[in-house]
């Protein structure tokens, strides 16, 4: 997904797995431009997506793959035009 300049990610279970779903089914990666990423986590307990800054060492982006717009949930779509807001 890409909405300026925004990109959305999942990180797929392997070559079998759809490559436009997420792993866990609730676990998706966000990064605008050349900024840094953020890792999107449903808490179940607060019923809210959660965000978190991702630094670098602890992520290899060779390993994810694009989000289908559509696989993103509605809730997060919000959560991710709020952060992003210009």
């Amino acid at each position: 997904m890409e909405m300026n300049g925004l990109r959305v990610y999942v990180k797929p279970l392997g070559a079998s797995a759809t490559a436009n779903a997420p792993a866990d089914g609730g676990e998706f990666y966000s990064r605008r431009g050349n900024g840094p990423f953020y890792r999107w986590r449903y808490d179940e307990e607060r019923a809210q997506w959660r965000v978190s800054r991702v630094t670098t060492p602890d992520l290899k982006p060779q390993v994810l793959s694009t989000a289908s717009w559509k696989n993103v949930p509605a809730a997060l779509r919000l959560k991710l035009n709020e952060h992003y807001q210009e």
